[in-house]
């Protein structure tokens, strides 16, 4: 068994660093010379800049786990343990993990093993060929049961879920066992939300029975599930995009902490200008109204469609989580609290202090999204597949939040 492993990090096809596994569990990353002395080079992650704008070179080396970066590309918890116990590995050795899923990984980034290896020598031995091809099935990050797929132009709508997961162009979420109707939730949150004039990704609803290649073992599951186009997917190739618990560097287990939406806003501010802020604001107040209470860190993203200036991603995974999971705190901080009901014209004007913002732009904004909401919820709550319920717990909801009201 070899006592050094190596991946190669490729972003837009062109390879820009390598990881480097030793002594069994500890990865060393370090960027190529080519990629450093490129002037122009593609940016892979603000959380490799420094203070002053420049590359960071100097890494200390991580145990077990990979670099925050490259951890936050793997799946987590139902998934990472799916895939973990396949590769005969353990689920916090996310170097293998990341061997293994590396070739169609969010954004503009593909790890491939430097040796052309299939699969790591440590695990090769008790995977079948069958295994090999389920796990790369299994290629995008969530804690969702998604699946990367193909458009089906020849079934009406359908979707084809690769036999090894590369180059999917869409986003399938199946239905849960344990929450009905979370599909069509999202479906119908997004569609407000895109009618309130928020970047929202193409989307559509599809019955299960149309998704061809579900991989064995997932149960049987009935009615629809959610398709989402994949925004860092085009016809030009793809699109680097980050999350914020890479933009902060902070482990996937760590989303809900080491950061708030006064942070989110302020790197929001400096790097995209006020129409990064002003469409994170719009979402922030319609999430707060609708009570999703779940967008923590890695529900934000960035994407460089010029391959180095950041904006904000179209927005994703806005749905009312309160019908299933009663709460009355968001993931993070507004600025000082995470209390919904505590959301007033004051919470966003500290927000807007501390994170330096115009605040007429902040309050302007905040005021435009309630009447937007107010107007729109109302003329489509009941056209949209949402079951009654939800609906009645987000019109009593949303009447407790202060800026409904106070704005």
């Amino acid at each position: 068994m070899p006592d050094v492993s190596v991946l190669d990090v490729h972003l837009y096809g062109s390879p820009i660093a390598t990881l480097t596994l030793v002594q069994g569990d500890r990865t060393l990353l370090a960027f190529n010379q080519s990629y450093v002395d490129d002037d122009n080079r593609p940016t892979l992650s603000l959380s490799f800049k420094d203070q002053f704008g420049k590359l960071l070179t100097a890494f200390r080396p991580y145990q077990t786990v990979l670099p925050p970066f490259f951890s936050n590309l793997l799946p987590e918890g139902p998934l990472r343990r799916y895939l973990a116990e396949r590769a005969g590995v353990k689920q916090t050795h996310e170097f293998f993990l990341l061997w293994m899923l590396g070739r169609d990984l969010p954004g503009a980034l593909s790890v491939h093993p430097a040796q052309a290896e299939g699969l790591p020598p440590q695990v090769e031995e008790d995977l079948t060929a069958d295994e090999r091809h389920n796990m790369l099935r299994f290629s995008l990050a969530g804690v969702q049961l998604k699946f990367s797929a193909l458009k089906d132009d020849q079934k009406n709508g359908g979707l084809t879920i690769p036999v090894e997961g590369v180059g999917g162009s869409w986003v399938v979420k199946l239905p849960s066992h344990q929450y009905p109707g979370v599909p069509e939730n999202e479906y119908s949150m997004m569609t407000i939300a895109k009618a309130m004039g928020m970047d929202v990704p193409e989307l559509q609803l599809i019955n299960v029975d149309a998704i061809k290649g579900l991989p064995d073992g997932i149960g049987e599951l009935k009615g629809q599930a959610l398709a989402v186009r994949r925004f860092d997917r085009t016809d030009d190739g793809p699109i680097q995009m980050e999350d914020f618990a890479q933009v902060f560097a902070v482990a996937p287990d760590e989303k809900y902490d080491h950061a708030s939406y006064r942070n989110i806003a302020r790197v929001l501010g400096i790097e995209t200008g006020d129409a990064g802020v002003a469409e994170f604001i719009r979402r922030l107040v319609f999430s707060t109204l609708i009570g999703n209470t779940d967008m923590h860190l890695k529900n934000w993203s960035l994407i460089y469609p010029d391959r180095r200036t950041p904006i904000l991603s179209p927005a994703y995974d806005l749905l009312s989580t309160i019908p299933y999971i009663a709460d009355d705190k968001m993931a993070l901080n507004y600025s000082r609290t995470k209390k919904m009901i505590e959301f007033s014209t004051d919470e966003l004007k500290h927000l807007a202090a501390k994170a330096r913002l115009t605040e007429k732009l902040v309050l302007d904004t905040a005021s435009e999204t309630v009447a937007n909401f107010k107007e729109i919820w109302s003329k489509e709550k009941s056209t949209l597949p949402l079951a009654r319920k939800v609906v009645d717990i987000v019109d009593a909801h949303a009447a407790t939040i202060p800026i409904y009201s106070g704005l």
